[in-house]
């Protein structure tokens, strides 16, 4: 493996151009005390069979042959990993965003596989933490769907069933402020509703009980103070009052929007969450450079998988791929 890392996307594309050093970098990530495992059998009598970047497990029992991916993301995918490693390069490291179609336009795939690409990176992206914000964080929540207008007629009559916000899906989210020299981070999901027990929970699921919570006039809101000290903003007359306002998270939805509308322009409501956890991780990390970045990401690639049948199940009845 060459000395030097990559730190921008040209010299990503070259360093990782050697199949060589892809198998290495991953074998580093997935084995960091250099002890290959068998994923048959747990065994660590494991053979190298250098001619095809494969392992074999020498156990009399076993004799698996498997590679680098078993166990990732990547698993099963006929993609060389020099592609993979640009494809999660340039997804974590492109602020708005980078559709299925532009995806495939880099690598020489087809958008059903760059589309398939992507939401395997996303789900490497999904970030999981016990612990909890304290100090002043904010929460809101956010409406994220097309217009009815540019729906087709079917589709319209299924999904709007109102005026306003129906038929839209919610993303709720809590934003914990840095202090000091630290930056603020951001946690956000779909939730089914907007209810007092729905919102609540999430912030009770993200937030230290004791913490300063500064949130909009939202009636599901109104209970907080029985957990936390609760502070309202009424966004019909001001949108800071002191400390108190939610402009790091409309901040955050500015830029999850401007994704989604921008780039992906439709995205189909069982995989927006995913959308939301890629956004999500580049917020949060937006203080590291391209390299720190994709340092960061690449661990999430481990122990995590999803099949193509379970993402076009996802879709509903209609099967479709959508646009991003």
């Amino acid at each position: 493996m060459n000395a030097r890392e990559p730190k921008t996307l040209t010299e990503a594309v070259i360093h990782f151009a050697d199949l060589d050093v892809c198998h290495a970098h991953l074998a580093k990530i997935k084995w960091p005390d250099g002890c290959v495992k068998c994923p048959k059998c747990g065994g660590e009598n494991i053979g190298n069979i250098a001619s095809r970047r494969m392992f074999q497990c020498k156990a009399k029992d076993c004799r698996k042959q498997f590679s680098v991916k078993v166990g990732t993301v990547f698993e099963d995918s006929p993609l060389g990993l020099d592609k993979w490693f640009v494809a999660v390069w340039s997804i974590i490291n492109a602020k708005n965003g980078i559709s299925s179609c532009e995806l495939a336009r880099a690598l020489g795939v087809t958008q059903k596989s760059a589309w398939f690409m992507l939401h395997r990176v996303r789900l490497a992206l999904t970030a999981g933490s016990f612990d909890k914000f304290t100090g002043e964080v904010e929460s809101d929540e956010t409406y994220v769907g097309g217009a009815a207008a540019n729906m087709h007629a079917s589709r319209r009559r299924r999904k709007i069933v109102a005026r306003g916000v129906a038929g839209k899906d919610i993303v709720h989210g809590v934003l914990n402020r840095g202090t000091g020299k630290g930056t603020s981070k951001v946690r956000a999901a779909v939730v089914p509703d907007g209810k007092r027990k729905t919102l609540t929970g999430k912030i009770a699921d993200n937030v230290e009980a004791g913490a300063t919570v500064y949130t909009d006039t939202h009636p599901s809101y109104h209970t907080l103070g029985q957990t936390y000290v609760h502070e309202m903003i009424d966004h019909a007359t001001a949108y800071v009052a002191g400390r108190c306002h939610t402009n790091g998270l409309e901040n955050f939805w500015s830029l999850l929007k401007r994704s989604i509308n921008g780039t992906y322009v439709a995205v189909d409501a069982p995989h927006l969450g995913r959308y939301v956890d890629e956004q999500v991780f580049r917020f949060n990390e937006r203080k590291l450079n391209d390299a720190g970045r994709f340092a960061v990401a690449m661990p999430g690639v481990v122990g995590r998988r999803i099949t193509y049948k379970e993402l076009i199940g996802e879709t509903g009845p209609e099967g479709t791929l959508g646009n991003a």
